[in-house]
């Protein structure tokens, strides 16, 4: 009897989806799985809307960012009988394994899912926060960073050609992972990120050091979450000499094409998702740690938090002297 196995892409949409959702059908298939791909979400759980996906359907979409499933906030999931709701859904489609692919919110809320169905449940860590424990790299990840230096290269052009100081807000409202890799990326005077305690008198200090040293143009990158970042401009503005603007990248991190890195890093996570079903291990992650693809505990990578290196920002001033 062939089994089922469910796929759902939650939570905010990572380049790399869909090359995730491409790699998990073609390798159940192979080993002699129906798939469903349940659409927008927990939403499609509780409204029974899936399609079938077959080695075919998935052609063509490695490139494609966004998730074909499409996504959504479902806050009638977290209502008091939503997960029963869901679970009669995977029930009545024979659904014996689901993969879940976003980060850690979309992770605790399989376990909840797991809890009333039975069903064995695996988590693909997928978002351009790569704030998932349990994984060195997440799914889209590298797709943003990329994406915002880019952006941003472009945006020193201009601060060169003007004398200006650009504060650059990127993406990252509790975690500061994207903005740190992506300020010494672009050689960033200062990466202020919601982890590591920095003021105004500090920011102001490091700028006019460096226009003593003759640099009257500078990067400040932000994540978002370290405050009202429009204050911070004016506050800097109304006490430096230099012209200070600020560039906020906005969404455009989360779309576009997925770099090769994150297509490959999907394939080989989809290939780990399989293989723990096919063992019949129930409630886990799959991850990349010190290079090697493994699998750990659902709760762990939905619950833990994962440390970020604050050694990198004193690199990253170092480098920007």
């Amino acid at each position: 009897m062939t089994k089922t196995l469910g796929i759902v892409t939650s939570g905010g949409d990572a380049p790399g989806m869909n090359a995730a959702i491409r790699a998990v059908t073609r390798v159940a298939y192979a080993k002699g799985f129906c798939v469903l791909g349940f659409e927008r979400g927990w939403d499609g759980l509780l409204t029974n809307q899936f399609r079938k996906l077959t080695p075919r359907n998935v052609g063509g979409i490695i490139q494609q960012g966004g998730t074909i499933l499409r996504t959504l906030r479902c806050p009638g999931f977290e209502d008091p009988g939503g997960v029963k709701r869901a679970a009669e859904t995977l029930a009545a489609n024979d659904v014996e394994a689901l993969v879940v692919i976003g980060g850690d919110g979309s992770f605790r809320g399989a376990l909840d899912l797991s809890s009333k169905s039975g069903v064995s449940t695996v988590g693909i860590p997928a978002t351009i926060d790569n704030d998932v424990f349990g994984t060195d790299e997440t799914i889209g990840f590298d797709t943003a960073v990329n994406t915002a230096v880019g952006t941003i290269d472009k945006i020193r052009d201009t601060a060169i050609s003007h004398e200006r100081v650009f504060i650059v807000e990127v993406m990252g409202r509790k975690r500061g992972f994207l903005a740190l890799e992506v300020g010494i990326c672009v050689g960033a005077e200062v990466i202020l990120i919601p982890e590591k305690p920095w003021s105004l008198d500090q920011v102001i200090r490091i700028m006019e050091e460096n226009n003593q040293k003759g640099k009257r143009a500078g990067i400040i990158v932000a994540a978002e979450g370290i405050g009202d970042i429009n204050l911070l401009a004016k506050e800097m503005q109304g006490q430096t000499e230099s012209e200070v603007r600020l560039s906020t990248l906005g969404y455009a991190q989360r779309g576009g094409s997925p770099t090769a890195r994150s297509r490959f890093l999907a394939s080989l996570f989809a290939e780990k998702a399989v293989e723990v079903i096919c063992n019949d291990e129930n409630n886990k992650a799959i991850g990349l740690q010190d290079g090697k693809i493994v699998s750990l505990p659902l709760i762990d990578a939905a619950t833990k938090r994962k440390d970020i290196d604050l050694q990198l920002v004193n690199l990253a001033g170092i480098l920007a002297t």
